[in-house]
């Protein structure tokens, strides 16, 4: 190279999508050598390569340039050697693409590898052997081999020269291939007996500076005369044969003639090719001339071969001829599939034509058999998009919504044109990120539920469940309790929510008499930003528990007075005596009352409905009935467990209102009596208590006092005197043991009839009253003493 390298440059015109260029560098360049500036000649700005993330793509995937994207400068990366790139091929170059991402472009890039003079031209053999017969004509022609060259141009083989010169002379023939066919001429006749042996030297020399040459030794054996050469019926055979043809196939039978007769007639035929590896792919059969297949021959390497044959006799008289194969091709590459650039994730929310894949499609056979079409499976929101130099571009073609589809396999299908069709996939996986479109939705439309009055705050209700089809935080509900009061009171004393389950719990202890029902909102929201969210109504029904016993409205308890309903003695059976009403607070069944008698003085003179409390006579009232009768009535309601309360009715047997009234003064002076003896009792206590109180309080006092009295008598005296304070044991300033005034209050039960304390109550209307005092100076009968004095309460505690 003598240390000087040319390189040329050459930059074509750029499209607005697509550029390219081409550079010519020589071989054997060494490392990191210079190429070329791209992005001078593409005219890009070296941060463009940086955030596109700019490499280099080569089909073959040669990896002898390599791209330095902060220079922007094309370097070598590996050492090109041009002959074992190209072989033989006169232009040799290589074809790169430079892919650019966001937004994807791609240029082509082609670097010419120029030849430089490193190789020596060659030869097969070491040396040639020729059998000549003496009587062999002046101008016989001899093919000798041809010497190989792996330079192209003026760097290749350019003439061959032979010494000594004295019987034979050196003609090159070109042919339509541009190699030269070397023959030796006979120029002066043989003589045996003169010279029996000849060494002659073919030198081969190239054009190259400085020039290269190779040189095979050619030994001639001089014989006996044989004055025929054999003769190939053509000089060029042709033929074809499939590339996939199976080893063994005969390609093409060439044959030669020669007139000589006897042994120098023998013709054998041999292949003279020394490039191309011609030898390791054909054979042609010595005495039959048949060229054979005994190698694999491919299409894409090679599509044509040229043999040249060599028939001799005996006699080392010799003729050639060409044999030309071209090779057919044969569908039997499938298309190649390239990712250039892919995205694995896109959000749901892209828009139409959003660039996911970028792939390149080749095909190493020709015609319809590389010719490849590219397509994507159906029915799903994406489109295959072609452009030239076989790039295609997967795009978005719908709306994505990740609820329905959160990741596609796109398989994409290559297929060439051949017959049958060959065709490769490759499968795309490409997932779909969430965007907050979807608000959490209610698994109901609107909730009820039930709770028993008197429950435990804290009790769990019932639970509302939302489901958001989003995912990830965008999926992540929380629940809400919406502001609203029921009755003027904030909602949210009454219930709350969780806001992870959904769990509506009970704040308080509900009660059915005061609140039966209530109605709120619950708000479902996600964590999306900004989030979304969704309301359901919510009713909680109060259930009724039997926690409410009978209530008698009728007849009125006192404790005052004595009341009582009259009965003639000439009542009929049936007669209604009076009816006892009760309510219930409860509902339902828990406030279905029943009616029965549980004490009575004579249980076959009176009845009471079961329904509906009536006290009717059952028979009719005779003189020996007693004139007092008293009824417990028993009022139970349905619940359960069930709940009751009686009730005393009071009945006077009786015809005229005197009679009535003398029985209620018997009974009120017997009451009397009793609370006068109550008084006296409690008269007594309070005067010992009081005297008790009186004693200690003087005894206190003379012991203050003598003590005092000592102290003076000590501090008169001229004794040492200690003084000695008692502690205090009272204090008249309300400091001592009771230093407050405390008031007692006394309650009284319903069985206080012998208490002396009275309390008068208003009577009803419908009842006969009579006050005690308005009957004192009437005597009271012992014989009219009965059932009323019994000490049962008139209106007994719920069970």
């Amino acid at each position: 190279m003598n240390g000087q390298v040319l390189m040329f440059v050459f930059l074509f015109a750029l499209d607005a999508v697509h550029g390219q260029a081409s550079y010519s560098i020589p071989e054997e360049m060494s490392r990191g050598s210079s190429v070329g500036n791209i992005a001078q000649d593409l005219g890009l700005e070296i941060r463009r390569l940086i955030s596109g993330k700019a490499k280099i793509y080569s089909r073959n995937n040669e990896d002898y340039i390599e791209l330095n994207r902060e220079k922007g400068a094309l370097l070598v990366k590996e050492r090109i050697d041009r002959e074992a790139l190209c072989a033989h091929t006169a232009l040799c170059a290589l074809h790169l693409q430079i892919i650019l991402e966001n937004p994807m472009e791609f240029y082509s890039v082609t670097v010419h590898i120029a030849d430089i003079n490193d190789n020596a031209p060659s030869f097969d053999k070491n040396e040639l052997n020729f059998k000549l017969i003496e009587s062999t004509n002046v101008g016989a022609k001899f093919v000798l081999e041809r010497a190989v060259d792996l330079d192209v141009g003026i760097n290749g083989l350019q003439n061959y020269v032979l010494k000594p010169t004295d019987h034979f002379s050196l003609k090159l023939q070109n042919n339509a291939d541009g190699n030269k066919n070397v023959e030796m001429v006979l120029q002066k006749p043989l003589d045996r007996e003169k010279e029996e042996q000849m060494s002659l030297v073919l030198t081969a020399v190239d054009g190259g500076e400085p020039r290269m040459s190779g040189t095979i030794l050619i030994l001639i054996t001089v014989l006996d005369a044989n004055d025929n050469a054999p003769v190939f019926t053509q000089p060029i055979y042709k033929a074809t044969i499939a590339e996939n043809s199976p080893v063994g196939t005969v390609v093409v039978t060439v044959s030669a003639s020669d007139a000589d007769g006897d042994l120098n007639s023998k013709i054998s035929y041999s292949i003279t090719n020394t490039r191309d590896n011609i030898r390791n792919i054909f054979v042609v059969d010595k005495e039959k001339g048949q060229v054979s297949l005994i190698g694999n021959i491919d299409f894409e390497k090679s599509r044509q071969f040229q043999i040249n044959l060599l028939a001799s006799d005996d006699g080392g008289l010799t003729d050639s001829c060409k044999v030309i194969i071209d090779v057919e091709d044969v569908n039997d590459n499938k298309p190649i599939i390239n990712i250039m650039s892919k995205s694995n994730v896109v959000s749901e929310d892209a828009e139409m034509n959003t660039a996911v894949t970028m792939i390149n499609t080749e095909d190493l056979d020709s015609a319809e058999n590389g010719n490849v079409n590219c397509f994507i499976n159906e029915n799903i929101p994406f489109v295959l998009k072609s452009s030239k130099n076989n790039f295609y571009t997967l795009v978005t073609d719908g709306e994505l919504d990740r609820e329905k589809s959160s990741e596609y396999n796109i398989t994409v299908t290559c297929s060439d044109e051949g017959v049958p069709s060959l065709f490769s996939s490759v499968t795309l996986n490409l997932h779909i990120s969430d965007v907050n479109d979807n608000a959490p939705v209610f698994d109901r439309s609107s909730y009820e539920a039930s709770v028993v009055e008197n429950n435990t705050p804290g009790l769990s209700i019932c639970t509302v469940k939302a489901s958001d089809a989003d995912w990830n935080q965008n999926a992540r509900v929380s629940y809400i309790l919406e502001d609203s009061s029921v009755n003027g009171v904030p909602v949210s004393s009454y219930v709350s929510v969780n806001a992870e389950s959904g769990v509506i719990h009970a704040i308080r202890s509900f009660d059915f008499e005061q609140l039966k029902e209530f109605h709120f909102h619950v708000k479902a929201q996600d964590g999306g930003s900004p989030p979304l969210s969704s309301n359901v109504s919510v009713g909680i029904h109060i259930q009724d528990a039997n926690d409410n016993g009978p209530q008698v409205l009728y007849p009125v308890q006192t404790s005052g007075s004595v009341l009582a309903e009259i009965v003639p003695h000439s009542a009929d059976v049936g007669y209604l005596v009076t009816k006892v009403v009760a309510v219930d607070v409860d509902s339902g069944q828990n406030a279905w009352l029943s009616y029965k008698v549980h004490k009575a003085t004579d249980r076959a003179l009176f009845e009471v409905g079961l329904h509906n409390g009536e006290i009717r006579t059952v028979r009719q009232v005779t003189d020996k009935d007693a004139v007092k009768q008293r009824l417990t009535v028993v009022v139970e309601d349905n619940g359960q467990p069930s709940r009751s309360a009686t009730v005393i009715v009071n009945v006077m047997v009786a015809d005229s209102f005197p009679e009535v009234l003398s029985e209620f003064t018997d009974f009120n002076l017997h009451d009397k009596e009793y609370n006068d003896k109550l008084t006296f009792y409690l008269v007594l206590a309070l005067a010992v208590v009081s005297f008790l109180f009186i004693t200690c309080l003087l005894l206190i006092i003379s012991v203050k006092v003598y003590r005092w009295r000592q102290s003076r008598i000590l501090y008169h005296s001229n004794l040492p005197v200690i003084p000695y304070y008692l502690p205090r044991y009272s204090d008249t300033l309300g400091t001592g043991t009771l230093p407050h005034v405390y008031n007692y209050e006394v309650c009284r039960t319903t069985d206080s009839r012998k208490s002396d304390c009275k309390l008068d109550r208003t009577a009803s209307h419908n009842l006969l009253v009579m006050d005690p005092t308005l009957t004192r100076t009437m005597p009271m009968r012992q014989s009219e003493k009965n059932i009323l004095d019994e000490p049962d309460s008139p209106l007994e505690k719920q069970s």
